[in-house]
Order: C-alpha cells, then structure tokens, then sequence
C-alpha cells in the first residue's frame, strides 16, 4: 500500500498514477469508507482522465466488498455528483483531480446530502481505518447498478435560474477538454443560446491548455474567440467543471469577487435579507454591496469545508470565493461552476446592454490576484509583516493567516499554503497605483528584497 499521508488532502485524496495513487488504495478507500458511513448504498462518477475508469471500479469493488450497493452514475462533473448525493440522499464519490495535470487523479468524498468529507470530517479516519486493516464484511455483497442522472440534473439546474425569457445570447465556452465538454451542451441546449464550443472533446490529457482556469494563460484562447466572434461572454470551466469564470464581450476576465457580487444581488431580489457568505480573499466590494442590498454579509475562511459549514451554520443562501467556486443553498450547498455560469447568462440576457457595463457598478476596486513567495518560516514571515504595518494598520486579523487594513481603505491577506513552503499574497485598493505600491511594499517585507516568486 502506497504511504497514504501524501495523498490524503485536507479536502481529498489526490496523487499521481500509479506512483502515489492506484487501483488498491482506491478499492481500499471504498471499503473504508462505507464501513465508516455504516452506509447500504452510494454513488459514484468519475471524469475523462484514462485512469477514472477503473479507479472508480475497484473503489466500488471495495464497496461492495463491504455489503454496499452503488449506483454508477459514470461520466460526469463534481457537480452533478453532488446533485446525485443530494437528490438521491446518499454519501457519493467523484473521482477526478480537477484541474491538476494529467498524471494526477484523485477522489472527493461526501456524505449523503453532498455534505463534505474532509480531514476533520472524515477522511482523517478513512485513512486510519485502511491503515488498521479493514474487517472483513460477513454477510452477503452488493451490487453495481449504471445509472445515468444527466439530465435529471440539468433540469434541476434550469429549476433554479429560468433563461427563457432572455434574450439570444452567443455564448463561447472553453471546456479545456473537460467535463464541461459534456455537461455544458446537457444544461445549455435547447435555450436558445448561441454556443461556439471549444475543447469539448473528453481528453484527459489535456492537449490544449491545463484546465485551470484560475490562471490568465489558460483563458488567452477564450479571449481571443470572444474578440474574434463577437460573443456576448466567454464560459471557462475547470477539468471537473465545478469551477466557471467569465470573460466580458471585449475579451477581458472578469474576477470572481464580481460575479460573487452580481449572484449575490441576484438571491437577494429573491430573498430580501438573506446571509451571503464570502471568503477573507473576496472584494471588500461583496460585503459592501450586500449590506447595501439589505443582505447579512459573513466572512470565512478560505476553502469549501469553512463555506459549507458556515453556511449551515446561518443558513446562508450563497458563498463565493476568489477562485472561482460558488455555493448554492438550493444546491445542497455545494458548488456548481454550471449554476453559477446560469446566473451570469439570466443577467446579461435579461437587459439590453453589455456584459462590461452589467458588471462595472460591481468592480469597485482594484486587486492583486494571488502572488506566491516561497519562504522557509511561514509563521516568522507573516509576524514579520504584521510588525511592519503595526503603526499604519487601522484593522488587523488572523481568522485565515494575516489580514491588515489601512487609512485609505487598501488591505492585504497573506496566508501560508497547506501543502507548500508558500505564502499567498491579496492586495486591493482603491487605485492601480495604491495597490502596486502596497504589493510591492509587503512583498520586500516578505522576501527581504529576494526575487523568489512561485
């Protein structure tokens, strides 16, 4: 058995095939974890990766190993596993590494209800359990039943955001060679949208760009289609599709914190008074719009575990965090590139003018995105920069790593990375220049005047 600590993630298993990550751990891992869940029956998906197949196989041999039935419910996204979790109230497993490159796979976890498995909620005792050795199950074993649940899915989406009455739209989606590829043409067909497809087809090597597109280089060919054929908005998903970001009719990305933003006005029309949740690295211009809509703004860390928690906690209606994942009430709580883009096109289609005018009153302030330094003591860093700013500060916290105010309505956060000898630096500010002088500032506190950037 491979050494587990390596692969098991606070909020998944991933690793590299076979080296770190192959078919005995998966079938492991299903034993594990229906024993845990003391759960009869569950679902799985898998994505395009050549090696979701038969991990997602023997994770379900090891399943029924242990009595439990499973529904198979093959290709698919993250979210329409969750809304298999949901809809049919069982624990479930999607395999795929997500954006990562081609040589990873992996599996998210969750309990019935789409409710997340991670370390603390647990993954920490799968591990522990394969680990110990699993007992043997006595009685008679389960079974494997196929099922096919895409469209029971996009109908529950278009339940939640109705397009029919919007105008025609031309929509241009980057896939990555992802599972949008196959979700997207289920969901957005039959709506009267223009769609120019690109990198639909299932590969999961990827032979266009990584389908990460949190990172600018990955949506150049998406800018440059929109630009090209005048679309009206650009869709980029990641490789399991539960990530969406937008690109505007001029072919310029639209940040995550503005569509956190534009959904976030849009539940509260529909639900005056409602609980948004956002992360310590969003838009000072969510929390500010929302409690001008009327809306409770909470603030939470980063990752999906502290979103879905708090927003069981306050019965939230939606979260949005920076990178690009978004939360639905209405959706198990879980994250859905697909409803998110949804909302996006029930906007746009709704009034007459363009995207970049929709989205301009939410762009508030300028940002940074997410720059890296490497750094030997994380802790040492982050006091060191916390020492600095102490006489300018007028706000200073540490609910994720260091978040620091200043006179002028500027701030930081700078957070240590879980897996990586990294420290991930936000920046906004009211202005270019102001937010290039504090980036600059903070980064010569950080790195001592290295040029060591990851």
């Amino acid at each position: 058995m491979h050494d587990l600590t390596r692969i098991f993630k606070a909020y998944d298993v991933r690793g590299v095939v076979p080296s770190e990550f192959d078919e005995e751990v998966a079938r492991a891992t299903g034993a594990a974890f229906v024993r845990l869940l003391g759960a009869d029956r569950i679902v799985t998906a898998h994505d395009m990766r050549e090696s979701s197949v038969p991990l997602a196989a023997a994770f379900a041999d090891g399943a029924t190993s242990q009595g439990a039935d499973v529904i198979a419910a093959g290709l698919g996204s993250t979210d329409l596993l969750y809304f298999a979790a949901g809809s049919l109230g069982l624990p479930g497993a999607m395999f795929t590494a997500s954006h990562n490159p081609a040589k990873y796979n992996g599996m998210k976890l969750c309990r019935a209800g789409a409710a997340p498995i991670g370390q603390e909620t647990g993954l920490a005792d799968i591990r522990a359990l394969i680990e110990a050795g699993i007992p043997e199950h006595t009685g008679p074993r389960g079974t494997v039943t196929t099922r096919d649940l895409r469209d029971d899915y996009a109908r529950h989406l278009r339940s939640l955001v109705d397009l029919t009455g919007i105008r025609p739209l031309t929509v241009a989606v980057d896939a990555g060679n992802g599972m949008a590829g196959l979700t997207v043409p289920c969901v957005l067909g039959g709506l009267g949208l223009t769609i120019i497809p690109m990198y639909f087809e299932l590969d999961g090597s990827f032979p266009n760009h990584e389908a990460n597109p949190i990172e600018p280089e990955n949506l150049r060919d998406l800018q440059a289609r929109v630009r090209a054929t005048g679309a009206d908005i650009g869709l980029a998903f990641d490789g399991d599709a539960d990530r969406c970001f937008v690109v505007d009719e001029r072919g310029e990305i639209v940040s995550p914190s503005v569509i956190t933003a534009l959904v976030a006005e849009r539940e509260l029309r529909r639900e005056p008074g409602a609980t948004i949740i956002h992360n310590v690295i969003v838009s000072r211009a969510v929390p500010e719009l929302v409690a001008q809509r009327g809306g409770v703004p909470v603030r939470t860390r980063v990752g999906h575990s502290f979103i879905k928690a708090e927003m069981a906690r306050t019965g939230a209606v939606f979260g949005g965090e920076h990178s690009g994942h978004f939360y639905f009430r209405d959706f198990w709580r879980a994250d859905s590139g697909m409803l998110a883009a949804l909302h996006v096109l029930a906007a746009l289609g709704e009034q007459s003018g363009p995207l970049s005018d929709l989205l301009g009153g939410y762009a508030r302030y300028v940002t940074s995105g997410e720059i890296n330094s490497e750094v030997a003591d994380a802790e040492l860093a982050m006091s060191l920069v916390a020492k600095a700013y102490a006489d300018r500060a007028i706000d200073v916290d540490h609910l994720d790593g260091l978040t620091v105010s200043l006179a002028d309505g500027s701030w930081f956060n700078l957070r240590p990375s879980n897996t990586e000898p990294l420290l991930r630096l936000n920046v906004e500010a009211r202005d270019d220049a102001s937010m290039c002088r504090l980036r600059d500032d903070v980064l010569v506190s950080i790195r001592g005047g290295r040029e060591n950037s990851a």
